[in-house]
């Protein structure tokens, strides 16, 4: 797949020539259709084979890993957990496409790709959990905090791809958001600033309908959110979220652009989130269930899995073999969640600054002063 370039003050009045082809496409672009048939593409490559099967892998142990989850915050093992599930195909996709030197910028809603970016499962759930900072070291596997407020994740990635650039590295963010993210202030500034400065960003929004309860009709008047990009000058695609082949073909294709100097790039990928917004949330009260249903026939999973069938790469023993490996994955996630954490009151104070501040020193003695005096107390 080749971006094009942004249009430049030359493309001529009206709107015809250059930048008509500046337009995302009006049909989301995709490689498999439901039922997992080839669908023909000028823009996008399939995939290679093995490709493939690591992404129907990695989607099979999210989609576990995201259930175990919603099976831990109705234990009380979790405090809130906004499951992805529908959404595998942009969580995974977009994962696999990342290389080691680049950044991966989550949302709360995308433990599962951070698990697939390689982050122990444990201390992806950390955050979500109730305890200390984000729970893993950005630094090991290049993975932001998970992002709580909506949109702030979008500057800083453009914050770090832009310091890369300066820096001379080979390095591309990637900063996941959801369509309720896109009606944030702090996502226009993102884009401006990625683009005025030629950050090597690629937005993902995965559009899955609804923010919280608030459904796209109320978010926007654009045709879509891709045409947002538009004008900021950020080459901008709408594709099929619920195709994986399709997100991890057009996130390669976004992340090579990128490092090559062309500029960010917008991802629309149209999805669905098939469980509530979270735990706290009766979706209920503001969807359809046929709805549902119709989303259900669109299943990432059983696409990919029905295509690889059908081309021989993929058998019954074989399926089997992938799912027997989720659920020892998540027996052993749910042993380890269901062990209560051993708190340090001083992880307050550690990993906030790279060299402690006085005042941040004098509080840490200060709490410890006053946990000894309760010992003694006792």
């Amino acid at each position: 797949m080749t971006f094009l370039a942004p249009v430049g003050n030359d493309a001529g009045a009206g709107g015809g020539g250059e930048s008509d082809r500046f337009l995302p496409s009006e049909i989301p672009m995709a490689l498999l259709d439901p039922a997992g048939r080839v669908l023909p593409s000028s823009e996008l490559a399939m995939p290679p084979a093995d490709v493939l099967l690591e992404l129907y892998r990695q989607m099979v142990l999210g989609r576990r890993f995201d259930s175990q989850a919603t099976a831990l915050t109705k234990q009380g093992r979790l405090a809130v957990y906004p499951s992805a599930r529908g959404q595998e195909a942009c969580e995974i996709g977009a994962v696999l496409a990342l290389r080691p030197q680049d950044w991966l910028f989550p949302t709360y809603r995308d433990s599962m790709a951070i698990v697939a970016r390689g982050v122990d499962p444990v201390e992806a759930l950390t955050l979500l959990r109730g305890d200390w900072h984000c729970g893993y070291d950005p630094y090991v596997h290049n993975v932001a905090p998970q992002c709580t407020p909506l949109a702030t994740n979008t500057v800083h990635a453009v914050g770090l791809a832009h310091a890369a650039r300066i820096k001379g590295e080979d390095t591309v963010a990637l900063v996941m958001l959801g369509d309720g993210g896109t009606s944030e202030g702090d996502t226009h500034e993102a884009l401006n600033f990625a683009a005025v400065w030629k950050a090597p960003v690629v937005f993902l929004i995965q559009n899955n309908g609804y923010a919280i309860s608030v459904p796209l009709s109320k978010q926007t008047a654009a045709p879509s959110l891709a045409h947002k990009g538009i004008g900021y000058g950020v080459r901008s695609v709408k594709i099929d979220g619920n195709d994986p082949a399709a997100v991890y073909a057009t996130v390669d294709a976004a992340i090579r652009s990128a490092a090559a100097g062309d500029g960010p790039v917008l991802i629309e990928a149209i999805t669905y989130r098939i469980e509530a917004h979270t735990n706290a949330d009766d979706a209920s009260r503001y969807r359809d269930p046929a709805e549902v249903q119709a989303w259900l026939a669109r299943d990432p999973v059983s696409r990919l899995r029905a295509h690889l069938t059908e081309r021989g790469l993929l058998d019954d023993d074989a399926v089997a073999a992938i799912e027997s490996a989720a659920e020892d994955r998540a027996g052993e996630l749910r042993r380890r969640m269901n062990v209560d954490s051993e708190l340090d009151p001083a992880d307050l104070f550690r990993y906030v600054y790279a060299a402690q501040t006085p005042a941040l020193a004098r509080q840490a003695r200060e709490l410890a002063e006053e946990i000894d005096r309760a010992e003694e107390q006792r």
